[in-house]
């Protein structure tokens, strides 16, 4: 991992809030999560990260199943 790439993660708007809200399963903290990402100055790189990566939870506004769909092309506006 090269420090540099990564280095947006420094001005994310989640910095020091719970990490369990971005992992639950409950659409209630989901929702809670994507309601901090909204207006986040790196969403998009979050976004693009969690999309290479796979990674689980909630990451640039969007939960798994809605990165499922933008991988698939199934994205539903």
């Amino acid at each position: 991992m090269l420090a540099e790439s990564y280095s947006w993660m420094k001005s994310r708007a989640c910095k020091g809030i719970d990490p369990h809200m971005f992992y639950s399963d409950l659409r209630s903290e989901q929702a809670k999560a994507q309601l901090i990402c909204r207006d986040c100055p790196v969403r998009a790189e979050c976004l693009q990260y969690a999309l290479e990566h796979r990674e689980h939870g909630v990451w640039g506004g969007t939960t798994e199943r809605e990165r499922r769909r933008i991988r698939t092309g199934n994205c539903k506006k």
